[in-house]
């Protein structure tokens, strides 16, 4: 399978497309003046307890509140607190987490009354961008994202990727980050660390912890409602998280961003530096690669299919459906039940496409053409 990445730079910001064998499989658009990025971490303030949803409104800064639910608390909620507080009262002083002492857990069925109270301060991350009329959607169960690794502070825990599947490659692993990580942090191991050697893993974790010092650095002069600790931006969040030997080529437009992404590239996978390619065809970027034009036909309410059939997509408040149609593909009786499994099957491939592409999830109702053998 054959990846690319291409990236249209725009004084406004950038529109990522990612192809697979030639073909549209995710589209991102990163606005330079889109401050509520996933990951990014803000000290809140809460404006409001709601016990009837078991959440509250807490102010970052945007112009709706943002959701926090008593779930995305994080089981050490009271660590956090207890550390936010002590830092910025100038009562805990290093800036990591050996001398500090962990509370208990909280309880999973537990009120958010109960943990916390109106104008309390709280670091929090965005889990969700905000979206139409919605503030962004919280957690308070932090953690800082890496090329091999995830920090997870007021943890113990190493956990691996499930998709690593060699035992032999899971203990080594392990015994990597148990002898290099401080305690009172839990680290998740990502898919791509599998084979990756000590000194590597090693800087990803050195990375993160620096990243760490820098939020318990900012802590006690950041105002409320602002922004404390600010993630990646978009196209180097893809990067780090889908860079693999599988990608051909990386194509931008702009010089700025050119270096920008060469220079993160080396960083993070010198081998393959040399991908990383600038347009200077005459053509706009996006027409070149024939991208527009999957834009075009992959957005609408109907995609046509390539043997003549074509798929319906309605969203709605509660739901998204997607009708299967045969459309102008013939057939006679006998094989009826043929053409609409290969129908089917056809249609089946491209909803997985489409799902990706819209970033369509909750409840999604398919409606198959109906076939008589199981």
């Amino acid at each position: 399978m054959i990846k690319e990445l291409i990236i249209d730079s725009t004084p406004n910001g950038a529109t990522i497309a990612l192809l697979q064998d030639k073909q549209l499989v995710e589209l991102h658009k990163e606005q330079i003046s889109n401050n509520y990025t996933v990951g990014d971490i803000y000290l809140g303030r809460i404006k409001k307890i709601m016990p009837s949803l078991n959440a509250a409104f807490v102010d970052v800064g945007y112009e709706k509140d943002a959701f926090l639910h008593y779930l995305d608390l994080g089981p050490q909620v009271q660590s956090l607190l207890k550390l936010a507080k002590q830092v910025r009262s100038g009562g805990y002083q290093s800036k990591l987490l050996d001398n500090f002492k962990l509370d208990a857990d909280i309880n999973k069925g537990g009120k958010i009354s109960e943990v916390l109270t109106k104008n309390q301060l709280i670091p929090v991350q965005i889990a969700k961008e905000p979206i139409s009329t919605k503030g962004p959607r919280l957690s308070a169960d932090l953690s800082i994202a890496g090329r091999y690794v995830v920090l997870v502070p007021f943890s113990e825990v190493i956990s691996i990727s499930k998709k690593i599947k060699s035992n032999t490659e899971r203990t080594r692993l392990r015994k990597i980050v148990e002898s290099i990580k401080p305690a009172h942090f839990g680290v998740i191991i990502r898919t791509v660390s599998e084979g990756k050697g000590v000194a590597e893993m090693q800087k990803d974790l050195l990375d993160l912890i620096s990243k760490w010092e820098s939020f318990i650095t900012r802590l006690p002069s950041v105002e409320p409602s602002k922004k404390i600790l600010g993630e990646i931006g978009r196209t180097s969040t893809i990067l780090r998280d889908l860079l693999n030997a599988d990608f051909q080529g990386i194509t931008v437009n702009d010089n700025a961003m050119y270096e920008e992404v060469k220079s993160y590239i080396h960083e993070i996978s010198p081998d393959l530096e040399s991908i990383v390619r600038l347009h200077k065809h005459k053509d706009p970027l996006f027409e070149h690669f024939g991208v527009d034009k999957q834009i075009k036909g992959a957005f609408g309410k109907t995609v046509n299919l390539a043997g003549g059939a074509y798929l319906v997509i309605e969203h709605t408040e509660a739901l998204h459906v997607i009708d299967v149609n045969s459309g102008n593909r013939t057939a006679n009786k006998e094989n009826q039940e043929e053409n609409a499994f290969q129908v089917n099957k056809e249609a089946a491939k491209e909803i997985a496409r489409q799902l990706r592409l819209r970033d369509m999830g909750g409840i999604v109702v398919i409606d198959f053409i109906d076939m008589h053998k199981p």
